[in-house]
């Protein structure tokens, strides 16, 4: 975690691409050999970060509301509440040659998490990728908007808006009304 917490202070301070490996250890108080024993590179050490956050947003979309669990796309408030707490290095991420990575892991890791999602009855195949490729690619879209406007509206009222817009777009198609009545979309 010192590895971590000091990379994410780095970023901050210097930007993504300023730094090096042996900055990240001296802000760690570590030797290179324990960055080695940990990560590759500082790409690898960005990736296991992005990975503490799918486990953070899968944890969110757990259970089903049938079962009085977290609704249709429940990963959404989580993330917008993440990148709340974290504006300054979500933009110092997304504006170095780093972001592309960063960006692309984070698409990969809520396409993950929206294909999984108990709520969306809708079979594999090509309509499948679509509906998961419109709810990341509006959801991307709206966090970067909102991040680029100074992340000023509150996350909940941002969430409700995304939610709002996205499953009323996609729920009669991928039977959320089905399994959660209409009310439960608003």
């Amino acid at each position: 975690m010192a590895l971590q917490h000091a990379f994410l202070d780095l970023i901050n301070t210097k930007g993504y691409d300023a730094i090096s490996i042996h900055d990240i250890c001296n802000a760690a108080n570590v030797g290179r050999s324990t960055f080695y024993l940990h990560y590759t590179s500082k790409e690898d050490l960005k990736r296991a970060g992005l990975e503490r956050l799918r486990h953070i947003l899968t944890a969110h979309q757990i259970t089903s509301p049938a079962q009085g669990g977290a609704p249709p796309l429940a990963f959404s408030l989580a993330m917008f509440e993440h990148a709340r707490d974290h504006a300054g290095l979500y933009k110092a991420l997304m504006g170095t040659s780093g972001g592309a990575i960063a960006l692309q892991t984070l698409r990969d890791i809520l396409s993950d998490i929206v294909r999984r999602d108990p709520l969306l009855e809708i079979e594999d195949g090509a309509d499948r990728q679509i509906l998961i490729a419109v709810v990341v690619g509006a959801f991307m879209s709206v966090l970067t908007s909102w991040l680029d406007t100074g992340a000023r509206t509150h996350p909940a009222e941002v969430d409700a808006a995304f939610r709002r817009y996205v499953l009323y777009g996609v729920a009669e198609r991928a039977g959320i009304v089905r399994s959660i009545g209409e009310d439960q979309l608003r």
